[in-house]
């Protein structure tokens, strides 16, 4: 399965992932980080783990794209 996870306290929910996505899997919820940020979550529906979000995302570690099967969390 496809998906792109995101580390909440990592994320200073900048939203460039979530423009970039172009599935529209990622979106900002609406829990907040120990950082006081709202922090961007995955919906794994639709994911093909291009890595766009990856890629665009300014916080190394931030976001890790898993293509096929991923680890448990």
């Amino acid at each position: 399965m496809n998906r792109s996870v995101i580390s909440p306290d990592e994320c200073k929910g900048c939203r460039v992932c979530v423009n970039a996505c172009p599935n529209h899997c990622l979106s900002i919820g609406s829990k907040i980080n120990k950082l006081g940020y709202q922090y961007a979550v995955s919906k794994a529906d639709g994911c093909t783990a291009c890595g766009i979000c990856f890629y665009v995302c300014p916080e190394p570690g931030a976001i890790t794209v898993y293509k096929g099967e991923a680890p448990d969390e």
